[in-house]
């Protein structure tokens, strides 16, 4: 179930709104909480309910065996071999069924053998729910995780807001939230609150985010079939791309957001304006957080962090980044994407112990422009493999925004393959010029207002948790510097402000017959 589908807005969330609160409001916590769970095991059903023995078994296997690392009467040495064998256990079943056919077939090209594996559907959410559990479950050997009991954990693990693309949330952070008796009782703000931050995020995704992926669908598929792009159509698909995910994940955050406290819950920050970052690692602490935080918790401090020495350092920062990338997707872009940033980070490493070695220290607004121009070219570059179906189409954009083809602005015919036209993509008029323009048929110009007024947003525009701050959406916050958002751009619950959150409504409603998947689903 999609939360930009009519179904989820106007028969599931109200539904389940008014379950848990006439259940908790009779002081019923547990049975709340049970309500939460099966409304939110419904909701993961809804897509396939064959896969939902995946997810409850994965439950109880996790939920018993950090019960049984948290004893005391373990050998440190079995101990450790116990959390060792669960953790391949979680990536075993997260390997099979993500990663299986990629494997056979990269056997069958090396080895030119013929082995065959019928394609193998991936459970919606199981690379989100296989970190969660597998940090609750490295927590409990480190005794670090409480006393609680089988339905929180279910609920922790399944709460549908989360489920099925994040945040990667940490039992600190929710459990405890579980026993507060004050998120059972109905409170006008925090629905106001939520709501506001649910149709933030929904007007992302529905009318921006989905508004702009046809420019970038276009210049891929026109790529992967073999077409020339133009210098002006591979950039316009790129920049398309760069802001359809970003406003689509940062769509699905926001909606996560909202969606939790309507329930009096508070999840941690996932999404800050990661375009605005001054350099690489600022674009990790700002780009899918929780993530980040998973990774340099459970994978890059285990591997060694930068404990013994900066060669260490940077393997390790490879090494995370690499297999960051391989979670994504099961595919080499994925993996030369991850090789892409980790390769990036050690460079920016590298810079900064070069500028305080030379004592380059000050900055000015000029080299913050530069240095963020430069960061932003560097991670559209990277989502060019990101997006694209195979290497070889990456190559061909990246050449073609490169200049390689010239700096022609259209795509003559006579430079398309003839056995690849789409006799649907064709130009209205018989002399058409241009054929699977980024830019609808032809015309740039649509094109190109959205992307410029779409970067001008990105840029110049508070973010969501911005927006929203003086309400504390989240239960963390971002560490550096607070923007100073102008006071009439901070939301009130005034009759002016309502207005415009419900117009931004009606207007996402209206686009939800051509609601589409989150990018995120896939990973």
């Amino acid at each position: 179930m999609l939360f930009n589908s009519y179904p989820f807005i106007f028969a599931f969330l109200p539904i389940t709104l008014l379950g848990f609160f006439l259940i908790g409001g009779r002081l019923r916590q547990r049975s709340a909480i049970a309500w939460l769970v099966g409304a939110s095991l419904f909701f993961y059903g809804w897509w396939d309910p064959t896969y939902l023995w995946v997810i409850t078994t994965t439950m109880i296997f996790n939920y018993g065996a950090a019960l049984a690392l948290r004893s005391q009467r373990w050998h440190p040495t079995y101990k450790k071999a116990f959390l060792a064998l669960c953790i391949t256990v979680n990536l075993l079943r997260l390997g099979y069924f993500k990663y299986a056919n990629f494997f056979v077939a990269n056997v069958n090209q090396l080895g030119g053998t013929n082995f065959h594996l019928d394609p193998i559907v991936l459970p919606l959410g199981i690379s989100f729910f296989t970190f969660v559990e597998i940090a609750y479950l490295v927590d409990a050997y480190r005794n670090e995780v409480g006393d609680y009991n089988f339905l929180d954990y279910c609920l922790f693990i399944t709460f549908f807001p989360h489920l099925l693309a994040g945040p990667i949330v940490h039992h600190k952070e929710m459990l405890p939230q579980f026993s507060n008796p004050r998120i059972y009782r109905f409170h006008a703000k925090s629905l106001a609150v939520g709501l506001t931050t649910f149709t933030l995020g929904l007007f992302k995704k529905a009318v921006l985010a989905d508004s702009v992926a046809v420019y970038a669908n276009h210049v891929f598929h026109a790529a992967a079939i073999g077409v020339q792009l133009t210098f002006l159509e591979a950039w316009g698909g790129a920049l398309a791309y760069t802001l359809q995910l970003y406003f689509d994940f940062s769509g699905y955050s926001d909606m996560a957001i909202g969606l939790g406290l309507m329930f009096g819950i508070k999840w941690p920050l996932n999404f800050y304006s990661p375009y605005k970052s001054v350099n690489i690692i600022e674009f990790w602490r700002r780009w899918h957080m929780t993530l980040s935080r998973f990774l340099r918790d459970y994978l890059y401090f285990s591997l060694g962090g930068n404990r013994k020495g900066a060669a260490r350092r940077h393997v390790n920062l490879l090494i995370t980044m690499l297999l960051g990338g391989l979670w994504h997707g099961a595919g080499w872009t994925f993996v030369i994407w991850g090789g892409l940033h980790g390769t990036y980070l050690v460079i920016n490493h590298a810079w900064q112990a070069v500028r305080r070695h030379l004592g380059l220290t000050q900055s000015y607004w000029w080299t913050h422009e530069l240095a963020r121009g430069l960061t932003f070219l560097a991670v559209v570059v990277g989502w060019v493999f990101f997006r694209a179906a195979d290497v070889p189409t990456a190559l061909s954009v990246l050449k073609a925004m490169a200049g390689h083809n010239g700096l022609l602005l259209f795509t003559p015919l006579s430079r398309v393959p003839p056995h690849s036209v789409d006799a649907s993509l064709l130009h209205r008029e018989a002399t058409v010029t241009s054929l699977l323009s980024p830019f609808v048929f032809g015309d740039p110009l649509p094109g190109i207002a959205w992307i410029v007024g779409l970067l001008l947003v990105v840029r110049f525009l508070p973010n969501t948790h911005e927006f929203m701050r003086r309400f504390k959406p989240t239960c963390n916050d971002y560490q550096d510097p607070i923007i100073i958002t102008p006071e009439w751009l901070r939301w009130q619950p005034t009759r002016a402000w309502a207005l415009m959150v419900a117009v931004m409504l009606v207007l996402a409603v209206f686009r939800l017959a051509d609601n589409s998947e989150f990018l995120y689903f896939q990973f």
